[in-house]
């Protein structure tokens, strides 16, 4: 399918700027929404929407699209693009992303444990005799530090490499469509 006919198919998906703005949760961004740069597929919209999305997703597991959006809007990245790219993170890809964030955390750190949820061989008496929530506290701290190192270097390290692949994808793909018009062009 040629890239003409997706953006063709990508626009009439996507809402228009009007409709949003009339949007009761959406209203308090007013003017913001009619920015033509939050909606034009460009190079840099759509390769700063990426990484923006990228990066969230895989930063805070709570709201990730509405923080995504806001940031977009800020910084003149193409909205759609934005939240779509959160999704890097879903139900499916929750656990293993997490599980990679906790060990790439825990190797940088120098701390090696068990896996989260998996029970340790014999439990220090002090845990053995709190209760359940001391228990779950105690683990969510020993997993805590190595997960949000993790988790951010997993946002920046994706995030970065989102936005120079879509903008060498980008330029690719320009350059082979020069290149077939000058050959066409030739003949």
């Amino acid at each position: 399918m040629p890239w003409t006919a997706i953006k063709a198919r990508l626009r009439r998906l996507l809402p228009e700027p009007d409709t949003l703005a009339q949007n009761r949760w959406l209203r308090w961004l007013g003017p913001a929404l009619h920015h033509p740069r939050l909606w034009h597929m460009s190079r840099r919209g759509i390769a700063l929407g990426a990484a923006i999305g990228v990066f969230f997703g895989f930063l805070i597991p709570l709201a990730q699209i509405p923080v995504s959006a806001a940031f977009a809007v800020a910084l003149r990245a193409n909205v759609p693009t934005a939240v779509a790219s959160t999704l890097v993170t879903n139900p499916i890809t929750f656990p293993p992303v997490y599980y990679a964030a906790w060990k790439v955390g825990g190797a940088i750190l120098g701390e090696a444990g068990p896996a989260p949820g998996r029970a340790q061989a014999e439990p220090p008496p002090a845990e053995a005799s709190g209760n359940w929530l001391q228990r779950t506290w105690a683990s969510l701290q020993r997993v805590g530090k190595p997960l949000v190192l993790g988790l951010a270097i997993f946002a920046c390290g994706f995030g970065l490499l989102v936005y120079l692949l879509v903008h060498l994808g980008w330029r690719a793909q320009v350059r082979f469509k020069r290149w077939r018009r000058t050959r066409a062009a030739a003949r």
